[in-house]
C-alpha cells in the first residue's frame, strides 16, 4: 500500500501537508487540498484511523446516545447526525439507554469514559451534573438536543409553543370540544409530554375554553398506543370531540386509524393534528408541526465540530432553538 511520502511526492508537497490536507486539521488552500485528494485517489492511499489516533489523541469517532432505538425520531435524528459526520470523515458509534439503568451508567461511566470517542451527542437525554462532568473532565466536547443542559451548548424545542400552536391552528378553524392525547403515563427526559399538553392547556384558556379530564388521555408515543387512546375519546357520543391534537405523529396516526374503525371520517368528523413530521404524515394526509429531527442531527454535528475545533468557531451560544413549521394537510378542517 502507497505511503503518505508518495502522496507528498505525487502532489508536489510536504508530508505535512498531505496529513494536514486529508485530516481536515490545519490551514491547507483548496487548490492543494483538491491536488493533494487527487494523488491520494490515484494511489490508492487511505489514512490509517489507527495511526491518526496516535498523532492526535483522537479517534475520528463521535458516540451518539439516544433513550429509543425503535422510534422514528430518533432513528432520523441519528441519520442526520450520521450523514454530516460522514462528509467531515468522522465515525459514528450508537448508545442505546431504552433498557435498565445499570445500562446507562455502564455506557456513561466506562463505554464513553474510554478513549473510544472524541466527543457525544445526547439525544433528548437530560443528563446528570455527574455524568456531563465525567465527560468535561476528560476533554470529551458534549452536545445535547432536546432541552437545555446546564454548562452544555445544547439545541432545543420549545415544546410548549408547539403544543399552542397545534392547539391553536384548531381553534382557527372554530374547534371548541378539542382532545389532547398526551404522554402523562410515560415522562420523559425535558418534561416533553408535560410541556406539550401546558401548550394545549395554555391556548384552551386563552380561548375561554375549559379543559376537561375526560378530553384528556395518556398514551406511550407509539401508533398503538394513540389508537387505543382515540378509541377511548372518540367512543363516547356524549361528549365526543370535534378535534385531537396528539403530542406525536405516531399517536396522531394511530387516532386516524381509530376514527376510521368507528366509522368516522376525518376530517369531517374529527380534525386530527400531530407534532413531528413523521415520514408517514404525507401518506396520512396528516397536518402536523414539522421539527425536522434530519436538520437536528446536521446541526447537533456542526455545533461539535466547533467544540472539536474551536479555533474555527465562529461564535457560541450556549443554547440553539430549533426551527419548526405548522404543515398543513387534510386530516384538518374548519368545524
Amino acid at each position: 500500500m502507497p505511503g503518505i511520502h508518495e502522496v507528498a511526492r505525487v502532489a508536489g508537497v510536504s508530508a505535512a501537508t498531505v496529513s494536514r490536507a486529508l485530516s481536515g486539521r490545519g490551514s491547507v488552500s483548496p487548490t492543494t487540498r483538491e491536488r493533494v485528494v487527487a494523488a491520494a485517489t490515484e494511489l490508492g492511499y487511505v489514512v490509517s484511523s489507527s495511526a491518526s489516533g496516535l498523532a492526535t489523541g483522537r479517534t475520528r469517532n463521535v458516540g451518539v446516545v439516544i433513550p429509543f432505538l425503535n422510534r422514528w425520531f430518533f432513528g432520523a435524528v441519528v441519520e442526520g447526525a450520521e450523514s454530516a459526520l460522514l462528509e467531515r470523515g468522522y465515525d459514528l458509534t450508537l448508545y442505546n439507554l431504552g433498557g435498565s439503568d445499570e445500562e446507562r451508567r455502564l455506557v456513561f461511566q466506562h463505554f464513553l469514559l474510554r478513549k473510544r470517542v472524541d466527543a457525544v451527542i445526547a439525544v433528548s437525554l437530560e443528563l446528570t451534573g455527574d455524568e456531563v462532568q465525567r465527560l468535561i473532565d476528560l476533554d470529551k466536547p458534549i452536545v445535547g438536543v432536546g432541552g437545555p443542559l446546564p454548562g452544555v451548548r445544547t439545541l432545543s424545542l420549545d415544546d410548549t409553543e408547539l403544543g399552542r400552536l397545534a392547539t391553536e391552528h384548531l381553534l382557527a378553524l372554530g374547534h371548541t370540544d378539542i382532545a389532547h392525547i398526551g404522554g402523562e403515563a410515560l415522562e420523559m427526559d425535558f418534561h416533553l409530554p408535560t410541556n406539550r399538553r401546558h401548550g394545549y392547556e395554555q391556548a384552551m384558556h386563552a380561548a375561554g375554553l375549559e379543559t376537561l379530564d375526560r378530553h384528556f388521555h395518556a398514551a406511550d408515543f407509539t401508533m398503538e398506543g394513540g389508537y387505543r387512546a382515540a378509541k377511548q375519546l372518540l367512543g363516547n357520543p356524549s361528549g365526543r370531540p370535534t378535534a385531537i391534537f396528539a403530542a406525536s405523529d405516531e399517536m396522531a396516526i394511530g387516532a386516524i386509524l381509530a376514527a376510521k374503525d368507528l366509522g368516522m371520517h376525518v376530517p369531517g368528523d374529527v380534525s386530527i393534528i400531530g407534532i413531528d413530521d413523521h415520514e408517514l404524515a404525507e401518506f396520512f394526509g396528516l397536518t402536523t408541526i414539522a421539527q425536522f429531527p434530519d436538520m437536528q442531527g446536521r446541526m447537533a454535528v456542526e455545533v461539535l465540530m466547533d467544540e472539536l475545533h474551536p479555533g474555527e468557531r465562529s461564535e457560541e451560544t450556549l443554547n440553539i432553538d430549533l426551527p419548526y413549521e405548522l404543515v398543513v394537510r387534510s386530516s384538518t378542517a374548519r368545524r
